[in-house]
């Protein structure tokens, strides 16, 4: 099987990593398939298994982990696993495409570790801590718990940004994706 690229896209929860992934999948140019990550947690609003993300149980994810099924895995909150099934970037490399990936900044790290050459990570930055807040709360998706659990997590995340490939500055999401379509097209070509 032919290796695609990895090109991976992460940053804390309400950067605009989301929205830029989507804009990219649009451009077919760029071969793109989007990598559907396992996670524990309940779907949010319109998501759909096998769509957004492959939904499991805690018990199911941890029977993967044991039989190494992932390229990637982390409990990015207590009990509250996310990862990325081999068999999930075997499936997309079999259609001839590229990968892209909407992942946590932990997960991303690993994929660049595990496939130096291959991978292009990608890290957005918001604007501010205090514009994450407001992005959030306008979801309304999520309590105010888990809201403040994410932001306290960003300061964190935001601090890994000079491990990654590039950083991309979401003040002006037209830019940003801009920016992000120009980055993809140079590294595929390569």
């Amino acid at each position: 099987m032919k290796k695609g690229k990895l090109i991976v896209f992460s940053a804390p929860s309400g950067s605009g990593k989301t929205t830029i992934v989507r804009h990219l999948l649009g451009k077919e140019e760029l071969d793109l398939e989007f990598s559907i990550s396992a996670a524990t947690r309940e779907p949010r609003g319109e998501e759909k298994h096998g769509k957004d993300y492959y939904f499991m149980s805690t018990e199911e994810f941890k029977k993967h982990i044991k039989a190494e099924d992932f390229v990637e895995w982390e409990e990015v909150y207590r009990d509250n696993f996310y990862g990325t099934l081999k068999s999930e970037v075997e499936r997309i490399w079999a259609k001839g495409k590229n990968v892209i990936f909407d992942i946590d900044v932990a997960g991303g790290l690993r994929i660049k570790k595990k496939f130096p050459e291959e991978t292009l990570a990608v890290f957005v930055k918001p604007p501010s801590i205090d514009e994450l807040k407001i992005r959030l709360k306008k979801r309304s998706t999520e309590s105010d718990d888990k809201i403040n659990m994410r932001i306290a997590k960003a300061s964190v995340e935001l601090a890994t940004a000079p491990q990654f490939d590039t950083v991309i500055k979401n003040y002006d999401l037209d830019t940003a994706k801009e920016e992000a379509y120009n980055l993809v097209k140079d590294f595929i070509k390569k």
